[in-house]
């Protein structure tokens, strides 16, 4: 049987990443990610704001994420980036980095970013911390702990992102103390913040490492989090296959 690739949709055509990953529903906001906690982020948001949108998988390899086509729409070759063809303006636009994507939503949507000005500085702060803080951190243990640094003979370098780890959860565990959500009311900060904690397990195998059970109130938030239908349909998109 014969496959035709879908036509590119005239809106979506000034973007090459749209001839590799083409668009079946034009309409609709083009995600192309990977489930890891920085993809997810994207995918969650999503969910929760009931926003139609159509997920490509890009993989973690060169052939994909340094493709021509993928670097296109963002030139440092990450995962997650969108499109929007409902853009600021009624123009289409295409953005990465998930901290940026998560603000464009939220902003677009008027949802989980706080509902006056000094609840929206709260969540941009905390946003900051994951971005800053906690995703470079908890990655760089990853690294370290259990993907190729785990060979390196030197333990300065695993010690010092266990440590940083440690000192990061002590952080959200005050905060968090006599809340349900870190700025208040449930928002992308959370969002942004809970897939890496996740990951300390799932991925990780680091839970015991940095002591998570002297961080009551942080497993307790991940729980939260994790419970909510919109977070699980957004932890598994794009599918892995």
């Amino acid at each position: 049987m014969n496959m035709q690739t879908p036509a590119i949709a005239p809106e979506l055509a000034d973007f090459p990443i749209t001839r590799r990953w083409p668009a079946r529903h034009p309409d609709r906001i083009q995600l192309y990610s990977w489930p890891t906690p920085n993809g997810v982020k994207v995918s969650i948001a999503l969910e929760e704001l009931g926003l139609p949108y159509e997920a490509h998988q890009v993989r973690l390899r060169p052939e994909d994420v340094k493709s021509p086509e993928f670097r296109s729409l963002n030139p440092n070759g990450k995962i997650p980036a969108i499109i929007d063809p409902n853009g600021p303006d009624g123009a289409p636009i295409g953005l990465f980095e998930s901290g940026a994507i998560l603000l464009y939503l939220a902003e677009k949507t008027g949802q989980l970013a706080g509902g006056s000005a000094r609840e929206r500085q709260l969540v941009t702060q905390w946003l900051m911390f994951q971005m800053g803080g906690v995703g470079p951190m908890f990655g760089q243990l990853g690294y370290f702990h259990s993907f190729a640094g785990s060979e390196i003979e030197d333990p300065r370098p695993r010690q010092r992102y266990i440590d940083e780890a440690k000192r990061l959860l002590g952080v959200l565990d005050e905060a968090l103390e006599g809340k349900e959500w870190i700025a208040g009311e449930y928002s992308i900060a959370d969002i942004a913040m809970v897939p890496w904690l996740r990951a300390l397990g799932t991925t990780y195998n680091a839970l015991e490492l940095v002591g998570m059970e002297d961080f009551p109130n942080v497993s307790a938030w991940r729980d939260r989090f994790l419970a909510r239908p919109a977070v699980q349909r957004g932890l598994n998109t794009p599918p892995r296959d």
